[in-house]
């Protein structure tokens, strides 16, 4: 009685460019027809799809087959060519190691039998292997090299369109560009990322892919590059893209400075107060810290080691809220907030050049990170060196967080009742923006009676502009 050879097919394409799979289903059919011809049992079919077999990914189902042979429940492989199980030597001992030992000789392929099981067969096995690694690393060298021309040519680098352009990733899509530059003012201006997608998530704008909306979508598109008309390979910008620009390269840096001291701040946390940070005790002068007192709202003096305040003063939030709302929306239109703008391009320059001194602080600051690590240089030295680094970003970001403000009151100025039209239809993070490019901050004075009305004389507003 004749034995029935339990055969196993392998089927792998390394680049499915139209998506539907076609060059794995030509590699199966040959192999089908094979096993057919042999009278073989085809046990099953393992297929990698958009997967190299010389990058050292992971191939889920090569690695379950190998299990399967390991385990003495196949007797052959079948492969349209040897380069389709594997283009790296170190694999095919691997891959012949473990046939081996389950006793499979086997090893057909539609351009030619090897026989695992011999020298001979061994031999040109390696050699196929070895000939097929050679021509992956100068495919992939070409591929690089080629990728690098088209990034230094500006041209676009193929793949899933990027939201605001169309699919050729040159032309603009105007709706999804319209939205680009709104999130962008608005992040610059001092909104969070999470109201940003809360808001892009309640208009139903989808994403290119049609999934919902993450703050890492979102900050992926911000940090992009691409929409500053500016072409990056490996990260690193190599020169002006063909495609249009959406924002400009300076809303380009100065996002990527927000970022950044949204990242040295390790501020996550959102608000729940519309004043939080901006009201000080007019006994000590130390903050107010909001908290909450049966139903009441309170912005308190805490004090305490933890605080340090005197702990003596205490105001509502809701009254204290909306007076310091209404006389913001006052001040946009006064001519004392046309005044302190005039001076914004000379403010915009100034933006510029601190992003770039701060760009320049945290890459030395990591260079040094990197060179304490690789043991170039001591504990002592590492420290006496970031020190004065450290400072120098402190100090720059406070001062780019200062000049921040002018790109909150875009389109604000002298537009006061309509925004107090809208006013309680923005978000707590958006009216925080809106409030802190305006106010430094306001101290408030000590209540004169213990009454429970509302003293608006005990505010003192102190303007940034």
């Amino acid at each position: 009685m004749v034995e029935t050879v339990r055969a196993a097919i392998y089927a792998r394409i390394s680049r499915d460019v139209t998506g539907e799979g076609l060059g794995v289903e030509r590699q199966l059919a040959d192999c089908r027809k094979i096993a057919a011809d042999r009278g073989w049992l085809v046990a099953e079919e393992y297929v990698d799809n958009d997967i190299s077999a010389f990058a050292g990914k992971r191939r889920p189902s090569y690695e379950r087959m190998l299990e399967d042979i390991a385990a003495g429940q196949r007797d052959a492989v079948i492969v349209y060519n040897t380069d389709r199980l594997t283009r790296r030597p170190i694999e095919l001992e691997q891959f012949t190691g473990i046939c081996e030992v389950a006793g499979v000789r086997q090893l057909v392929a539609v351009t030619g039998d090897i026989d695992l099981g011999n020298d001979d067969g061994m031999f040109m096995a390696r050699v196929l292997a070895a000939v097929a690694a050679k021509e992956s690393g100068r495919k992939s060298e070409r591929l690089k090299r080629k990728a690098r021309e088209n990034a230094e040519a500006g041209k676009p680098n193929g793949g899933i369109r990027p939201f605001g352009y169309e699919k050729d990733q040159i032309t603009v899509v105007e709706s999804e560009a319209a939205v680009i530059r709104q999130l962008a003012e608005r992040y610059l201006a001092g909104e969070s990322m999470g109201s940003l997608t809360r808001w892009i998530q309640d208009q139903g704008i989808p994403t290119v892919a049609g999934a919902a909306w993450h703050t890492s979508t979102v900050r992926s598109v911000l940090r992009n590059p691409r929409i500053a008309g500016l072409r990056a390979h490996n990260g690193v910008i190599v020169g002006p893209a063909m495609w249009p620009a959406i924002i400009s390269p300076e809303q380009h840096r100065q996002l990527l400075a927000a970022f950044a001291r949204k990242v040295n701040s390790g501020r996550r946390t959102p608000r729940s107060y519309l004043l939080s940070g901006m009201l000080r005790c007019g006994n000590c002068g130390n903050k107010l810290f909001s908290a909450v007192r049966g139903d009441t709202r309170r912005y308190v003096c805490q004090s305490g080691p933890d605080h340090g305040g005197c702990g003596r003063l205490t105001i509502v939030a809701g009254p204290v809220e909306e007076w310091i709302a209404e006389a913001v929306l006052i001040r946009l239109d006064s001519p004392a907030m046309a005044d302190a703008l005039a001076g914004r391009a000379a403010a915009d320059d100034r933006f510029s050049a601190l992003s770039a001194e701060l760009q320049s602080d945290q890459a030395q600051l990591k260079e040094l990170a990197e060179e304490w690590a690789a043991k170039g240089i001591s504990m002592l030295e590492w420290k006496a060196a970031r020190e004065p680094i450290e400072a120098r970003i402190y100090n720059t970001d406070r001062q780019l967080g200062q000049l921040s403000g002018n790109s909150t009151l875009s389109g604000l100025v002298g537009n006061g009742d309509g925004l107090r039209a809208n006013w309680e239809s923005l978000n707590l993070s958006r009216q925080v923006a809106i409030i802190g490019a305006v106010l430094d901050y306001a101290t408030i004075t000590p209540a004169k009676t213990r009454g429970r009305e509302f003293d608006p004389f005990r505010i003192v507003p102190t303007w940034s502009r």
